[in-house]
């Protein structure tokens, strides 16, 4: 046999056997066929790396975390979109009751309060059609994730200050629910 086809031959023993093990690993079974999937964090000290079994709501696996398609009522006033609350305490809302042009993106941050709930502080400027700012706005939620981890709510307040003064124009509160937008 040639050195060219043995090293052909060696590589195609090697795939093959790397398939075999793949394979093998794929459909074994450490743990039983009752085995629970259990939520982890890779947690790296020192260079040395590990896999800790984490509770849904420990520190950098939040319940929260995730994109989620949102409303908001209160009175006559009511507002929709996605928010995206990031595992570093910030949240992202892109509003699809306003119009890009009047500024429809804004940001917050969140603490844990509790299991499964969360406060958010959130902050966002808005303009008028030809590009002046007309307001400051603060939205404060306190809301719940269900325990399915599919859905969230709570009471929400907004308030609506002058962008030089910073008067408060005004106060509302009102309800917040939301579902989870999954990745597939």
């Amino acid at each position: 046999m040639s050195n060219g086809l043995k090293a052909s031959f060696k590589a195609s023993a090697a795939v093959l056997l790397g398939f075999g093990a793949i394979t093998y690993a794929s459909s074994a079974s450490a743990c039983g066929e009752d085995a629970v999937p259990q939520h982890a964090s890779w947690q790296a000290e020192q260079g040395n790396g590990q896999f800790l079994k984490v509770s849904e709501d420990s520190p950098g696996n939040h319940a929260i975390v995730g994109m989620w398609s949102f409303n908001m009522t209160s009175g006559a006033f009511s507002d929709f979109g996605y928010q995206q609350w990031h595992s570093d305490g910030t949240e992202l809302m892109n509003s699809g009751g306003r119009a890009p042009a009047t500024q429809n993106f804004c940001m917050g941050v969140w603490k844990q309060i509790a299991p499964s709930r969360y406060h958010l502080n959130h902050f966002a400027l808005s303009y008028d059609s030809s590009g002046v700012l007309n307001a400051k706005v603060n939205i404060k939620e306190d809301v719940t994730v269900s325990a399915n981890g599919t859905t969230y709510s709570g009471p929400f307040t907004l308030d609506v200050y002058d962008p030089h003064t910073n008067a408060l124009l005004q106060h509302l509160s009102g309800q917040v629910t939301a579902q989870r937008v999954p990745a597939n």
